[in-house]
C-alpha cells in the first residue's frame, strides 16, 4: 500500500515539475511537433506513393486496350481484304456463266434451226396418208412441248444459279462497297438477260413449231418419221444429259467459297469445253447419218 502511495506521489511530483519547468515544456512541444510532422510526411509519401501505383494502373490498362484496338482494326483489313477477294471471285464466276450461257443458247439456236431444215428437207421427199400425219403431228407438237419444258427448265436452272450468289452475297454482313454494287450490276444484268432470252426462246419455239406445222399438211413419210425420232431422240439425250452437267455444276459451285474460286473456275471452264466438243461430235454423228440416209 505504502508502494502505491509512493508512486502515485512520484507521478503527481513529476506532473508538476513537467507544467512548471519551461525548458521541460518547450522540449516536450516539439518533440510533439516532430512526432506529428514525421506522420504527416509518411502519410504524403503513401499518398504519392498510392497515386504512382494508381498511375502506373492507368498507363498499363491505356497500353493494353491500344494494344486490343489495334490488333481488332488489323483483323477488319485482313477481313474486309478477303471478303474483297471473295467478291472479285464471284463476279469472275458470274461473268464466266454469261458467256457460257451465251454460247449453250446460241448452240441450241443452231441446233433448232438445224432440226428445222431437216425436218422441211424430208418432207418434200414424200407425201404419207392423212391418218398417219396426224398421228405423227400429234406426236411432233407433243416433242416439241417437251423441249419447250426442258428449255425452260435449264433456265430456271439458271436463274438458281443467280440466285445462290445473291444469297451468299446478302449473307455478308460488311462487303466491300465498290465490289458489292458491281455485283449486284452484273447479276442484274444477268436476270435480265435470262428473261430476255427466255422471251426469245418461246418465240424461236413458236416460230419452228409453226413452220413444221406448215409443212407437215403437205408430205409427211415413214421415213420422215423416223429421222425426227432418231433426231428428236439424240436431241433429248443430249438435253437431259447437259441437264445433269448443270446440276453437277450447281452442287459444285455451293463447295465453291471451301475449295477456292480459281480451282472452280478451271474445272467451269473445263466443262464448258467438255460440253461444246460434245455438241460439235454430236453434231457430225447426226450429219453424217443424215447423209448415209439420203445417199
Amino acid at each position: 500500500m505504502r508502494e502505491k502511495a509512493k508512486v502515485l506521489r512520484l507521478r503527481r511530483e513529476g506532473q508538476l515539475f513537467r507544467e512548471q519547468c519551461e525548458e521541460l515544456r518547450t522540449t516536450e512541444s516539439r518533440r510533439r511537433e516532430q512526432q506529428v510532422s514525421v506522420e504527416r510526411a509518411a502519410q504524403v509519401r503513401s499518398r504519392q506513393e498510392l497515386q504512382l501505383l494508381r498511375q502506373q494502373e492507368e498507363k498499363l490498362f491505356d497500353e493494353l486496350w491500344d494494344s486490343d484496338r489495334r490488333a481488332k482494326e488489323e483483323r477488319e483489313r485482313q477481313r474486309e481484304q478477303r471478303q474483297e477477294q471473295r467478291n472479285k471471285e464471284q463476279l469472275d464466276v458470274l461473268k464466266s456463266q454469261v458467256e457460257a450461257a451465251k454460247l449453250r443458247r446460241q448452240k441450241e439456236k443452231e441446233l433448232r434451226e438445224e432440226d428445222a431444215h431437216l425436218l422441211v428437207s424430208a418432207a418434200a421427199e414424200t407425201s404419207g396418208s392423212g391418218t398417219r400425219r396426224r398421228q405423227l403431228d400429234q406426236g411432233l407438237r407433243l416433242k416439241m412441248k417437251r423441249l419447250a419444258q426442258e428449255q425452260q427448265e435449264e433456265l430456271q436452272l439458271d436463274m438458281s444459279i443467280l440466285q445462290q450468289l445473291l444469297a451468299q452475297e446478302s449473307d455478308e454482313k460488311h462487303p466491300a462497297v465498290f465490289l458489292q454494287l458491281e455485283l449486284r450490276e452484273e447479276q442484274q444484268r444477268y436476270r435480265q438477260y435470262l428473261s430476255e432470252e427466255l422471251q426469245k426462246q418461246r418465240r424461236e419455239e413458236e416460230e419452228t413449231k409453226q413452220l413444221i406445222e406448215e409443212k407437215l399438211k403437205e408430205t409427211w413419210t415413214n421415213r420422215l418419221i423416223n429421222e425426227v425420232m432418231e433426231a428428236r431422240r439424240l436431241q433429248i439425250q443430249h438435253k437431259r444429259k447437259k441437264k445433269r452437267e448443270d446440276r453437277n455444276f450447281t452442287s459444285e459451285f455451293s463447295l465453291y467459297q471451301g475449295r477456292g474460286a480459281a480451282t472452280c473456275h478451271e474445272a467451269y471452264q473445263a466443262d464448258l469445253r467438255a460440253q461444246v466438243k460434245h455438241q460439235q461430235q454430236l453434231r457430225r454423228e447426226e450429219r453424217a447419218q443424215a447423209e448415209r440416209e439420203h445417199r
